[in-house]
């Protein structure tokens, strides 16, 4: 008999343990040979070595439906034992074509309207993606799933989260803390939109480990971003010159996202948006897609969208 530890890095123990521990005596109801002890995130299995690298395997299998699927339930288990080649094919696992993935809890991220399931689309065509409109039309949220799904499949190695930093009529420089503590809350809503796709923990240490950056614009200067999923959020506030350095640091295995509202441009008068300029030139080149999300595609609060028709209308009154 040999002794083995296992360790389960990065995953909610919640998830995996169960309420009351249910889905773990589930799992080990199959290994009655083996003595396994659970402390944490170690597991100790004491045995027979075939019977423990059964285990090993097995538990390795768990985990990947835990991180695909961010739930799991003592039938997952099941259906995931009874499979003689450990695929994971089960009806349980049957996804709607609009799921995108499955965020914390199991809750299904799927593209909603129309506009949406474009940029899916666009997304498996196409290596830069300019997707403009209105606030609350899921633009971000929607390009962040993808990016959290092509980081799940191993499409990529790292996922890059950024945004220009102009201030809409705050000043940073009166925010207490350092540039770090400053900006942090300008980044917030991309933090909280990775939030919802991937266990807290697991995203402290894809953030600690570099496989998730989020960062202001200027920290992408003389990079060359690589095997990476890259989305520039708050596009219309950058300049002509910034978004050309942005986009001229795409490397090889990368997808770039810029998202943005032109109808919300905080920079200087006398600055031209980048967004808008690299509409302008980069429409028609082949394998770079322009979407024009509306006010169709609000999924906020419905007095959303009346306001968005209210300042739409006023603008072109002032027009």
């Amino acid at each position: 008999m040999i002794e083995k530890t296992i360790y389960l890095e990065g995953i909610d123990l919640l998830t995996f343990y169960g309420s009351n521990n249910k889905n773990f005596d589930k799992l080990i109801s199959y290994f009655p040979k083996l003595k396994i002890i659970a402390r944490g995130t170690e597991l100790k299995v004491i045995g027979d070595y075939p019977e423990i690298e059964r285990f090993e395997d097995d538990v390795e299998k768990i985990l990947e439906f835990v991180w695909q699927k961010n739930q799991l339930r003592e039938e997952d288990i099941e259906n995931i034992m009874i499979k003689e080649d450990g695929t994971i094919t089960d009806k349980a696992q049957t996804k709607d074509e609009d799921i995108i993935i499955y965020g914390n809890q199991g809750k299904p991220i799927q593209a909603k309207t129309v506009n949406q399931k474009r940029l899916v689309h666009e997304y498996a065509q196409n290596d830069l993606i300019l997707a403009i409109g209105p606030a609350g039309t899921g633009k971000t949220y929607t390009a962040i799933a993808l990016a959290v799904r092509a980081l799940k499949n191993k499409e990529v190695k790292r996922i890059i989260l950024t945004r220009p930093a102009v201030e809409a009529g705050e000043k940073l420089g009166f925010l207490p803390g350092d540039v770090k503590q400053k900006l942090d809350p300008y980044l917030q809503p991309l933090y909280d939109a990775l939030g919802d796709m991937i266990p807290h923990k697991k995203l402290e240490s894809f953030i600690e480990e570099g496989i998730v950056e989020i960062a202001p614009l200027a920290y992408m200067r003389g990079r060359t971003l690589g095997d990476a999923f890259v989305i520039l959020d708050e596009g219309q506030n950058t300049t002509i010159s910034q978004l050309k350095m942005f986009l001229t640091r795409m490397g090889k295995n990368s997808k770039f996202i810029v998202t943005g509202d032109i109808t919300q441009i905080d920079l200087p008068e006398r600055k031209q948006s980048g967004l808008i300029k690299a509409i302008e030139l980069l429409k028609e080149i082949k394998g770079i897609s322009v979407i024009e999300f509306d006010s169709r595609d609000i999924i906020r609060h419905r007095l959303v969208r009346h306001i968005i028709h209210a300042y739409e209308k006023n603008r072109t009154n002032e027009e």
